[in-house]
């Protein structure tokens, strides 16, 4: 028995030994290490929610939308939501289509009260929205889309009886085209919509502008969108392009100056306050 314990000790002594038995220990540590990230990264993680059908934008989920899948973990994101209650209830952004076996994100779904018109978020701060009424022929058989520039031309016939065209506004950006119920027409892949209005962002002068020629009936005024080519300046403003037919519309129509009104209503005031005063 002494002589195996001596035996077994010199073993251990050996140089050579510990060399053997320290690379043997590591390649074992390393290996159960491998395997149990292989594991970990194979095992599939039960019950993903994920989308029965393709899910258009500003769509409610409901329940019979969803269906549930195994995913490896591996192709889990922070981002992916795993449990279908956090699902349930919300609705597609405005600018998202989930497509049919997708998984849900985080940044895809938005609660009602958060689903904005992704017309009124991109007006820039000092624009006012122009709602521009269209049809399909004057869009040129549906082919005006958000983030075209046009210009707005103008037909009108002068108390002489000629008839004028020309240029009125340049350089409009269109942030949204909606069909007559308000739905934007080219956020539904699966249904054809019919172009109704433009949405565009102008400065209060140009607005004022546009909405006076529109009521201009008078003359047969007639107020028509025509795109840009396909060589566009972005950096262009947006301004009013005829300085004639600018001139043409003010005249045949009554201007209110604000701050004359804003006058009025300080002395009125004024007024009102010495009156009282002498009452007392």
């Amino acid at each position: 028995m002494n002589n195996i314990i001596v035996t077994f000790q010199r073993f251990l002594k050996n140089k050579n030994t510990v060399t053997i038995i320290g690379v043997v220990a590591v390649i074992g540590i390393l290996y159960w290490g491998y395997n149990a990230q292989i594991n970990n990264a194979v095992t599939p993680v039960r019950n993903i929610p994920v989308a029965v059908d393709t899910i258009q934008p500003r769509t409610k989920i409901t329940k019979d939308m969803i269906e549930y899948v195994d995913v490896a973990p591996v192709v889990l994101s922070d981002n992916v939501i795993r449990v279908a209650s956090q699902v349930i209830g919300k609705y597609s952004n405005y600018n998202t289509v989930i497509p049919q076996g997708s998984m849900f994100y985080q940044d895809t779904l938005v609660t009602e009260e958060e689903l904005p018109d992704s017309a009124f978020t991109q007006v820039g701060k000092n624009e006012v929205v122009y709602n521009f009424p269209v049809t399909m022929d004057s869009t040129y058989g549906n082919s005006i889309f958000p983030g075209n520039k046009i210009d707005i031309y103008m037909k009108a016939t002068t108390d002489a009886g000629q008839i004028m065209v020309g240029k009125l506004v340049e350089n409009i950006k269109v942030l949204a085209v909606k069909d007559k119920d308000g739905r934007h027409v080219f956020e539904n892949t699966e249904e054809a919509r019919t172009p109704s209005m433009l949405i565009f962002g102008v400065d209060p002068e140009i607005n004022i502008l546009l909405r006076k020629a529109s009521y201009m009936d008078d003359f047969d005024v007639e107020l028509f969108p025509v795109p840009h080519g396909q060589e566009v300046d972005e950096s262009g403003e947006t301004q009013v392009s005829t300085q004639y037919l600018k001139d043409f519309i003010n005249a045949n129509t009554v201007v209110i100056d604000q701050s004359t009104d804003t006058n009025t209503n300080n002395n009125s005031g004024n007024n009102t306050n010495t009156q009282e005063q002498a009452g007392a």
